[in-house]
């Protein structure tokens, strides 16, 4: 039975109550009474005192719990004075490059530097380092020598082992043994963080500290828990072995009584299934799968899919192993994914008093991440999806974890009655997912030995609840709350789970938008959206069906805005010149056009990098190859597939549609995809550029030099989601 969260006894220095924000300066810390900080939280981004922001749902966390937390935000990371502004902590740093990936942060999907970073004040770029948990974890050991470094957040949860990194073009370490960190959180952080910081606070060595979930570390090549544990190598386990048959509840005990067993005869042992199946967890859990060491995945791309492909099938927290992998003559050691949090915990952690607002050092600098948060509210975390291209559910895992309603609208109460600038609107109700709120799988059992990927590809499980009653009676009750005029929906939205209840659809269409609709198809082809594990077009045409109807019947002109990805893993020219036919034969024009950027351990950067499907058996002779466009110039062709309608690119499509053969859709009528003719004064090109001499020819050699476009992601409104190489995330 796994304890409550705030189940733990509280340290002594709870005494001092709650700060109205976490103290940045001595000044504060002298205000508050305080001697010392008992943790230190150092991190890439501003410091805003609000449940959206890592840093300040974890330092609440740990001040509810009776410690003193201190926040180092953005320091200068140059040199170690930065990093001892607040003294030496007397149980630990925590350290984390902030809501996103660091490199996602900071450069585009072309290796450019941003321009911007929404979680600076002002919006100022170049206010963190390049992977910046590796500095700053360096930084807080030489400004004090054996203060034990604690690391966490999105960017050392996806970089826990070995992975490739696009920005360097390179698979790099694990970020432990580059860090120097003691101890690794990853994944939802809030059941480990209070566990370590409890037994260190009792005098307990981080270097013993070994048992709990979501924690990586390093380790000796022979090391154990414990003499009884076993060590398998993954290349036995490549494909996962069959799965008992699911308990049957209804099924009836035979009640007749048992045979007599012949005098002189030994008693045959009937082991009874339940303790068939406990003494198969119990094994499980005294097991580490060995992956290929990071030598093997580093220089083999079959070794590298084969450690993703792995990876991924250990991430249900009901039947995961531990993981190791050798960095040279240590390892890197990961217990299993950690238990998520029940509804009780969630609204513990979310009704902390969080000050709502950026800390007052800021003045009335404009923070473009808080502009666009600060009146939305976070119902749920985790994603059963499992979009290959998507971080979410390496990092928060695919069991969803709900806040109660009655939370939910004590947090847009507070809101409306505590946050400057409030009209009375709720920008958003949501969450990596928009309608996953409440949805899980309908027997605990089934869940807990389930391995597969995703909960919705290639079809919606029958074992999945979908019943978005919860969630459409939180939208009643929201919007019908004194002083709020309207409660919009902005989080992506999985149609093919909306479609499952139409009065769903009706309340969402009717209520709760604002005119347009973001959605995600993806894509058209069923190449690319079995790379993605995403639907196919079906779903789509359905939503749009119930979503224009429930528009008529209300007399709105309502509009569904789609996104697709162009340059995914397993996409063709012919797949991009499909979509673009597509989006002429319905009128889209888009604007934003996202580029496939490849973030660390998904699996479509797996594909990406070694051309094969993680999705299936790899080694044996039997991988899946995966064609991948890693050109600058067909990334660019794809692209401009989906802005078919910018002039700027009639003449990269001209040339591609004859390589292509079709020629039959350059022309001036309604038929054609771009016309014969060019504006004057668009289209040009470099002198001597030459548009298309790395579209690949039928019996040609590829080459991939490394090279890409594409726009930089939003802020999402989603605080945790490192989606499509953005979002948000915490440590």
């Amino acid at each position: 039975m796994t304890p409550a969260l705030f189940s733990h006894r509280k340290h002594w220095a709870a005494r001092f109550g709650t700060a109205p924000f976490l103290p940045m300066s001595r000044a504060e810390m002298t205000a508050l009474g305080w001697d010392a900080c008992d943790i230190i939280l150092v991190t890439g981004d501003a410091y805003i005192d609000h449940p959206s922001f890592g840093m300040a749902l974890v330092g609440r966390l740990l001040e509810a719990q009776g410690y003193r937390v201190g926040i180092i935000a953005q320091p200068d990371w140059h040199s170690a004075e930065a990093f001892r502004a607040l003294g030496q902590p007397t149980l630990y740093f925590g350290v984390t490059a902030g809501n996103m990936d660091s490199m996602v942060n900071r450069y585009t999907s072309d290796r450019k530097s941003r321009s911007d970073d929404a979680y600076t004040p002002h919006g100022a770029p170049n206010k963190r380092p390049d992977r910046a948990v590796t500095v700053y974890a360096q930084r807080c050991r030489e400004a004090y020598p054996g203060t034990p470094v604690i690391i966490g957040s999105i960017e050392a949860s996806l970089r826990r082992i070995a992975h490739y990194d696009y920005w360097s073009d390179t698979v790099r370490r694990s970020v432990l043994p580059d860090s120097k960190a003691d101890l690794l959180i990853f994944g939802n952080a809030e059941r480990a963080l209070l566990e370590v910081t409890e037994r260190l606070a009792k005098g307990e060595k981080i270097a013993d500290i070994r048992d709990i979930r979501g924690t990586g570390f390093m380790v000796g090549r022979e090391w154990k828990p414990a003499d009884n544990w076993l060590e398998v190598p993954s290349t036995e386990l490549d494909t996962p072995g069959a799965i008992d048959a699911h308990v049957d509840p209804y099924a009836m005990q035979p009640s007749t009584p048992a045979p007599q067993t012949p005098e002189g005869t030994a008693p045959v042992r009937i082991i009874p299934r339940a303790a068939r199946l406990a003494a198969k967890q119990e094994m499980r859990e005294r097991t580490v799968i060995r992956l290929p060491d990071y030598d093997q995945v580093k220089n083999n791309p079959s070794f590298y899919a084969h450690a993703s492909r792995v990876l991924h099938l250990e991430s249900n927290p009901g039947n995961a192993r531990a993981l190791r992998q050798a960095h040279g003559e240590r390892d890197v050691w990961l217990n299993p994914p950690p238990i998520p949090l029940s509804t009780p915990d969630m609204d513990g952690v979310y009704d902390l008093p969080y000050a709502r607002a950026p800390h007052p050092s800021y003045g009335d600098a404009k923070i473009p991440a808080w502009e666009m948060i600060r009146f939305s509210v976070n119902i749920m975390r985790g994603c059963f999806g499992g979009c290959t291209f998507c971080s979410i559910t390496e990092h928060e895992g695919r069991i969803i974890q709900s806040r109660s309603e009655d939370s939910v609208i004590k947090e847009i109460e507070a809101i409306r009655d505590k946050t400057p600038g409030f009209t009375g609107v709720i920008s958003d109700l949501g969450g990596p997912t928009a309608n996953m709120y409440r949805m899980a799988c309908k027997s605990e059992t089934i869940e807990k030995a389930c391995r597969r990927l995703s909960c919705v590809f290639p079809d919606i499980c029958d074992n999945l609840n979908t019943d978005h009653t919860p969630l459409i009676s939180m939208y009643r009750r929201a919007r019908t709350l004194p002083g709020i005029k309207k409660v919009l929906i902005s989080s992506g939205l999985r149609y093919d789970l909306a479609v499952r209840s139409p009065e769903y659809i009706k309340e969402l269409v009717q209520h709760h938008v604002g005119g347009y609709l973001k959605i995600a198809p993806e894509h058209t082809e069923s190449g690319p959206l079995n790379k993605m594990m995403k639907p196919g077009m079906g779903a789509y045409d359905r939503f749009k069906e119930l979503f224009e109807a429930a528009s008529r019947s209300v007399g709105k002109k309502q509009y569904l805005i789609p996104y697709f990805i162009a340059a995914h893993p397993g996409t063709t020219l012919e797949d991009m010149l499909n979509l673009a036919l597509w989006l002429k034969k319905h009128d889209f024009r888009l604007d934003q056009v996202q580029t496939f950027l490849p973030t660390p351990m998904a699996l479509a950067t797996t594909m990406y990098h070694t051309e094969k499907n993680p999705l299936k058996k790899v080694l044996g002779g039997k991988g899946e190859s995966v064609e991948v466009v890693k050109q600058g110039r067909i990334r660019r062709l794809h692209k401009a597939f989906l802005r078919y309608h910018d002039a700027e690119n009639w003449p990269m499509l001209r040339e591609a549609l004859k390589e292509m053969g079709r020629e039959d859709l350059i022309g001036n009528s309604k038929k054609h995809l771009i016309p014969l003719f060019q504006p004057a004064g668009t289209g040009k090109r470099p002198e001597g550029a030459r548009i298309l001499r790395d579209v690949p020819v039928k019996g040609e050699p590829r080459v991939a030099p490394p090279a890409s476009r594409g726009r930089p992601p939003q802020v999402p409104k989603h605080p945790l989601s490192q989606r499509r190489g953005g979002g948000k995330s915490r440590p």
